[in-house]
């Protein structure tokens, strides 16, 4: 076993990672940017290295810094995580070069399965079966087009490189394959470097299926059955389970055959998946699969796996990779009861899913998981962390274990009602709601399940008079602690001939909130809401229900919902300009990767004028109205979070030469 790793990676990952190497005795090097410098996991690690600026390029990406840093420290080992590096075959070959060991597979075995059109050649000719699809070399879109009509729309554009989405675009009907193919381009070339592309036939109701396989430098592999990812938004998994509803003792053996199959293909040695696409539309057959593509890795939603087999796949990945045998046979691993993981990120489920940054005032998570499961939480951090621009807006992992599918479901939404997340926006309530869906409760799940229900999962309903009630008391500051510089709090309960009342301002969203909070004799706080919220508009608490208090704001927790209502500095001036509709503000921190119209271009409501590149994902920005463009961003600019992107004139200032 080794001495000592360095882990290239940040966040949740690299807190995983460094868990099982403490546990082996193994000391380990964290790296960091300058984001990360006061990150969780810089803290776990025994030693941690400052590797560069924030941005990737200069930093998680930099393989010379990583293998210097390796070298400086003694490091004998580099645990990859996943992203990053992790399925580079050059950085794989740099780091053995330099004498130091890559803990997962080789540089040949990641350049085989590296690119899905080389893969499914490949796999083709080892008798795993692939999609109907062109997975050739030529890319001339003359060509292309050509084999979208021979096989049928609607068809699925695919990156040839990557994963995650990435590059992918449905297409309907042959005048919309240009334009795809287009966006397509550009958003593989910005996340993976290369813009060639596959063209498949798109399966009418996808599972998304992937199968956990392990190989040793022996020539052992086995696998660690299937796992479920086909609850995706965006082409990204959102819930992963195992095992796979509705699987059936023939699909699960033809699946895991075939899984192992193509990792011998390649003589894999490490922690791979292999995943599949399955045609659900008449069930789950064993002859209805096919091979997508290999992540060469381990994955987002491995302790999934590791739940239902009682493996630990990281500790399987140094004892590998330190030139033991696999720890257990195929005969050996069980798979018992089931498990699922929610991905809790900081996103704007309700626009779109758009990512979102802030400063975590309050983070909470459940103490235990509910009588008959098991819980784990995977998180790289803590409250008042921040959530950067720079990378993935993952918060956590909760994964949950019990008996039966039922049960771990049941598990799931209670765990998810009692974690509190408040500064940012967050995606809690749509994990609750996704996992209390119809469909996906009784296991009828496919890749297009968030985008039919999209709306009803995004959808969350205002707060009642009560939750703004309780936001009041909270901000009345009536329910906090006795404090010497609160002359308020030091009166509660105290009344000469009448309670006390203190007039309470707050806003919810641009709703203005006015409330008057008494205390009782009693010790019993009594609301009264100015404004008709509900038929009783009057409200009493003995104590108030859970909240966060942070800077300027309350959020009350309601199940998975946080509910956020800012509390005004009377002192405060609002800039009323900015708020007017004549401009566009840009959603988020991003790139502006393409504008479409100029200055004096007449518009129409919903016509596309700019992209916006954001976690290298391509964003559309539209017009929200008619208009004539007085000012654009240029092409190729950075942008923050609140940026004018577009100014319209206003209807009074339009040039005579376009109004005419």
């Amino acid at each position: 076993m080794f001495a000592k790793i360095l882990i290239a990676n940040r966040g949740e990952i690299a807190c995983r990672v460094i868990r099982t190497a403490r546990k082996l005795g193994v000391r380990t090097v964290a790296i960091y940017s300058d984001a990360d410098a006061k990150s969780l996991h810089v803290e776990m690690a025994d030693e941690a290295v400052h590797i560069g600026a924030s941005p990737v390029g200069e930093s998680y990406l930099r393989g010379d810094k990583i293998i210097a840093a390796a070298l400086a420290t003694g490091a004998q080992a580099i645990h990859p995580g996943y992203g990053f590096l992790s399925e580079n075959p050059d950085f794989v070959d740099q780091v053995t070069a330099a004498g130091l060991i890559f803990i997962g597979p080789s540089a040949a075995s990641i350049r085989a399965m590296g690119l899905k059109d080389a893969a499914k050649r490949l796999m083709e000719k080892a008798g795993v079966p692939v999609v109907p699809g062109y997975h050739g070399e030529a890319q001339e879109i003359v060509l292309l087009a050509s084999k979208a009509r021979e096989i049928g729309y609607p068809v699925l554009i695919k990156a040839r490189a990557g994963g995650g989405g990435k590059g992918m675009r449905r297409v309907e009907h042959p005048d919309e394959f240009s334009e795809a193919l287009s966006s397509a381009r550009r958003e593989a070339k910005a996340a993976f470097g290369d813009d060639r592309v596959l063209v498949e036939k798109y399966v009418d109701k996808p599972r998304h299926i992937e199968v956990q396989v392990f190989g040793d430098n022996l020539g052992n592999v086995v696998h660690l059955y299937e796992r479920d990812c086909s609850a995706q938004r965006r082409h990204q998994k959102v819930i992963e389970e195992s095992p796979a509803p509705g699987m059936t003792p023939a699909l699960r053996k033809a699946m895991t055959e075939a899984a192992v199959k193509a990792a011998k293909a390649i003589n894999y040695s490490g922690a791979g998946t292999i995943e599949f696409i399955v045609d659900a539309s008449q069930g789950l057959n064993s002859d209805r699969f096919w091979f997508m593509e290999m992540n060469t890795r381990l994955q987002v939603e491995h302790p999934v796996t590791e739940m239902v087999t009682g493996t630990d796949l990281v500790e399987w990945q140094l004892r590998v990779a330190s030139g033991e045998k696999l720890p257990k046979t195929q005969s050996e691993i069980a798979l018992v009861g089931h498990a699922f993981e929610a991905r809790i990120y900081a996103e704007d489920a309700a626009k779109g899913f758009l990512p979102a940054t802030g400063t975590l005032h309050h983070l909470k998570f459940p103490d235990a998981a509910p009588q008959g499961a098991t819980m784990r939480i995977e998180t790289g951090v803590r409250a008042g962390d921040a959530i950067s621009p720079y990378y993935d807006p993952m918060i956590a992992k909760l994964v949950v274990h019990a008996t039966d599918r039922q049960a771990a479901l049941e598990a799931l939404g209670a765990a998810l009602s009692r974690t509190e997340i408040a500064g940012s926006t967050v995606n809690t309530a749509f994990l609750a709601a996704l996992a209390a869906d119809p469909d996906f409760a009784a296991g009828d799940v496919d890749t297009s399940l968030i985008a039919r229900h999209q709306t009803a999962l995004t959808e969350v309903a205002p707060p009642t008079g009560e939750t703004i009630a309780a936001a009041a008391v909270a901000a009345s500051g009536a329910g906090a602690s006795p404090s010497p510089n609160d002359p308020w709090s030091s009166l509660a309960g105290y009344a000469h001939f009448h309670s006390v009342a203190r007039r309470t301002r707050l806003k919810f969203g641009e709703d203005e909130i006015v409330a008057k909070v008494s205390v009782r004799y009693d010790g019993r706080f009594q609301v009264t809401l100015d404004k008709p919220y509900d038929d009783t508009n009057s409200h009493d608490f003995r104590s108030t229900p859970r909240l966060a208090r942070w800077p300027g704001h309350i959020t009350v927790f309601e199940g998975a919902v946080g509910y956020t209502f800012t509390v005004p500095d009377p002192l405060a001036r609002a800039d009323e300009a900015a708020a007017g509709s004549g401009s566009l503000r840009a959603p988020m921190p991003g790139l502006v990767k393409l504008v479409r119209v100029g200055k004096g271009d007449a518009v129409i409501k919903g016509q596309p004028l700019l992209i916006l590149e954001a976690m290298k994902m391509e964003h559309t920005i539209a017009a929200p109205h008619d208009g004539v463009i007085a000012e654009i961003a240029t092409e190729g600019a950075q942008v923050t979070d609140g940026t004018v992107l577009v100014r319209f004139f206003e209807e009074q200032a339009i040039p005579t030469a376009v109004a005419s």
